[in-house]
């Protein structure tokens, strides 16, 4: 089955881009990514800071199956509502370092939207180490429980 996220990563590049159409209103899409419950549920993880505002920061704890804790944190740059976030996003105990994340919402009609994600890592050799993991698969899957939850709020 194809993937309704689409990522997009130029050779030589040490940036992407990933694309993905919903089926819900860009405000709906917009709280998925602001609101802690609903980043919890769509993400597995422990939200234990979500400071949703420009200047603010954010910091996630998710257990592995082995009980192995993996944090996740970064910087809010920029937040337009339903518009625009500008982040920081770094995984902890990792070799990636932190990257820079644009995230644009955009409204494609009453009922759905389109978020577009261009991500920039420090080196195209640690964009393409993520992308040897099962980061389209794992996006894609994110994505999908976005859609699910928020469509059980419209």
């Amino acid at each position: 089955m194809e993937r309704k996220t689409k990522v997009i990563a130029e050779e030589g590049k040490q940036e992407l881009t990933v694309l993905r159409d919903f089926n819900l209103p860009v405000e709906l899409l917009f709280r998925a990514y602001v609101e802690p419950e609903i980043v919890e549920q769509w993400m597995g993880t422990k939200v234990m800071k979500l400071e949703a505002h420009t200047h603010g920061s954010w910091h996630f704890i998710t257990t592995d199956p082995r009980g192995n804790a993996h944090g996740f944190n970064g910087t809010f740059h920029k937040l337009i509502p339903n518009q625009t976030i500008i982040r920081t996003f770094e995984m902890e105990n990792s070799p990636f370092g932190a990257q820079l994340e644009f995230l644009d919402f955009e409204s494609t009609g009453s009922d759905t939207s389109r978020l577009r994600m261009h991500v920039i890592y420090r080196s195209a050799a640690l964009r393409d180490q993520m992308l040897q993991l099962p980061f389209a698969q794992g996006i894609n899957m994110a994505h999908n429980r976005i859609e699910e939850i928020m469509n059980k709020l419209k």
